[in-house]
């Protein structure tokens, strides 16, 4: 047997996988996890529920999957944009733009990553919390990393806690768009989203 012979079930295996979970992002964004079934995903994806359970023990753990995935797209977008040789606030807006930019392509998943992620109870929030930290990690490595960020510039470095808020206050943003069914207005939010992060860095200087 060849390489190619013995990784074609395994690619199979793969593509069957993908498939379902981007039938699970249809369903919950047309009738919301709450209301989806396994039914619902497995014709979708024109699977049986035998290859569903291979994969999956429910339909929650495919979401969750699904929830994992799409953020490391998302957040890989948000880093690969980062342009070191710019200024900090430029550097900034431009990757929130290509992460906005990102979202906004797939409307489908908006309401996954950001409303229907608080309806899988503590399985949920737990991987919810990891990807806010991604987040607020990448902020602070972009904003704190700067060449011509430190002492001189008159801005101190972006602490945890004020990354943590920012990323709080960039999902509202969100939040607003998705309430409104104005996906197309995403990429518009990187002035505001980069506006939040220069402001609690100012308030940091400021001692509160």
């Amino acid at each position: 047997m060849n390489v190619q012979e013995a990784s074609a079930p395994e690619a199979e295996q793969h593509e069957h996988r993908q498939r379902m979970m981007r039938a699970m992002a249809a369903v919950a964004a047309d009738k919301g996890l709450s209301a989806a079934t396994i039914a619902d995903i497995v014709r979708e994806a024109g699977v049986s529920k035998r290859s569903f359970y291979e994969h999956f023990d429910s339909k929650e753990a495919c979401f969750l999957a699904l929830y994992r995935a799409a953020s490391a797209s998302a957040l890989r977008t948000l880093s690969e944009a980062v342009q070191p040789d710019r200024p900090w606030q430029a550097q900034l807006e431009h990757a929130l733009g290509a992460y906005f930019s990102h979202l906004a392509a797939g409307p489908s998943l908006l309401r996954s990553l950001f409303v229907e992620i608080h309806h899988v109870g503590p399985a949920g929030m737990a991987v919810r919390r990891t990807v806010m930290q991604q987040m607020a990690d990448f902020l602070m490595r972009t904003v704190n990393g700067a060449d011509d960020r430190g002492p001189a510039s008159g801005y101190p470095a972006l602490t945890p806690t004020m990354a943590m808020a920012a990323v709080g206050g960039i999902n509202e943003l969100v939040l607003d768009i998705i309430e409104r069914g104005a996906a197309d207005q995403l990429a518009s939010l990187a002035p505001r989203a980069s506006e939040i992060v220069r402001v609690l860095t100012r308030t940091q200087l400021a001692g509160l």
